[in-house]
């Protein structure tokens, strides 16, 4: 891994931690918005939330993983 992934992927584990159950998230686009829904996926086991996609590739990452999306 290169530094600036490991960089990124701090920043998304960093931005997890504000997730909370119930919460509605705008999940952006990019490849720290990637690594940040991969790690939601993983760790939103039981949590209601409600994802709002910026982008087709977001949304099809989403709903791959499994997550609960919505448009605005």
């Amino acid at each position: 891994m290169t530094d600036q992934n490991a960089l990124k992927r701090a920043v998304a584990a960093k931005a997890l931690e504000y997730v909370r159950p119930g919460m509605k998230l705008g999940l952006g686009s990019g490849s720290t918005a990637e690594i940040f829904v991969e790690l939601l996926a993983a760790h939103a086991g039981g949590k209601t939330l409600t994802c709002v996609p910026t982008s087709e590739k977001t949304a099809a990452l989403a709903r791959k993983l499994g997550l609960s999306l919505a448009e605005l």
